[in-house]
């Protein structure tokens, strides 16, 4: 049965699902810049909605984990990113992300979170292989489970937990036959500490083709920017790569831009601003300084007026400082 992963054009360049980064206010600004050719949520917890919205009887609206999965039209073809060790909790949640117009699921296998860890997903699905089959399962069932068996289901991991794994666990990824594998190239016990082993993606490369080759197979992990990607996927084989850290500051990142302007970087900033307000209320405005930080820099003044904004607690105050100290 084709999902959506089997239209894309190949070479593919995502959005990756980052915490407290690639919400939906950020995801609606940089759709409207420069759309990733797929789209990631920040990872959501399935056992989190369930007792929260069954449980607590929390509505939608009131709900911070039912905002998460909120998006805008802009960003389709667009994956909600679900964790969970319990296949009964994914396929709920697989369900609910269904309901709500989702183009995929994708499920964390590689999160090093120690929080996540103690339940037993995120990057400790690496110690139960037995598992991946049941998960992916599951979250088939939950979109079945919504009238949508055209979802996508895909899958996120690392090379290896404590080291290089990867001829047992990626194989024990692909038997699961997700719609998609995306791999960041670097183990959980490496965190984000040393270079990406793009050199080892071949690999996987091979793996994929000799056991699923229906796979469509990402990587991950120090990604700089579209030309960055498209440069590590004629050089790995990979049907595509991953951006993360390289959309910090730069929403245009997918369309490969190098001609921006201070004022449309400012600009971009006071919009993102004023949509964390709306699509993520009672969110602590503090979340937004990560991206002062990186939007307002390599331009004169931008160390003064970087420290004016910090001070912000509102939009509108980012927006009344911008205007003042830059004339913009």
């Amino acid at each position: 049965m084709e999902t959506f992963w089997k239209g894309l054009r190949k070479p593919i360049i995502a959005l990756a699902p980052m915490a407290d980064v690639t919400d939906p206010a950020y995801r609606r600004l940089i759709s409207e810049c420069a759309a990733a050719d797929v789209m990631w949520t920040e990872f959501v917890s399935a056992d989190g909605l369930y007792y929260t919205r069954e449980k607590k009887g929390i509505p939608d609206e009131e709900n911070p984990l039912m905002r998460d999965l909120a998006f805008t039209q802009g960003e389709h073809p667009i994956v909600a990113q679900l964790f969970s060790a319990k296949p009964d909790m994914i396929r709920y949640a697989a369900k609910l992300a269904a309901e709500r117009g989702f183009d995929g699921v994708d499920i964390n296998m590689g999160c090093p979170d120690a929080s996540i860890e103690k339940q037993g997903a995120g990057a400790a699905m690496m110690k139960t292989p037995e598992l991946v089959k049941d998960i992916v399962d599951a979250a088939r069932m939950g979109v079945c489970d919504a009238g949508r068996p055209h979802m996508g289901v895909s899958v996120k991991t690392r090379i290896g937990y404590n080291s290089e794994a990867i001829d047992t666990w990626i194989p024990a990824v692909l038997a699961a036959r997700p719609d998609a594998l995306t791999v960041h190239l670097r183990t959980r016990k490496e965190m984000s500490k040393v270079d990406a082993h793009w050199e080892l993606m071949p690999r996987v490369v091979m793996l994929r083709d000799q056991l699923a080759p229906e796979v469509v197979l990402l990587g991950n992990g120090d990604v700089k920017d579209r030309a960055d990607a498209l440069m590590k996927i004629a050089e790995s084989g990979a049907d595509g790569a991953m951006i993360g850290r390289g959309i910090f500051g730069n929403p245009w990142v997918f369309m490969g831009r190098t001609d921006v302007t201070e004022n449309e970087r400012l600009d971009a900033l006071v919009t993102l601003a004023h949509y964390f307000e709306a699509m993520k209320p009672g969110k602590s405005f503090y979340i937004l300084k990560k991206h002062v930080k990186a939007f307002v820099t390599g331009f004169d003044n931008a160390a003064e007026l970087r420290a004016k904004l910090m001070e912000a607690t509102s939009a509108s105050q980012m927006e009344e400082i911008v205007a003042r100290e830059s004339g913009f």
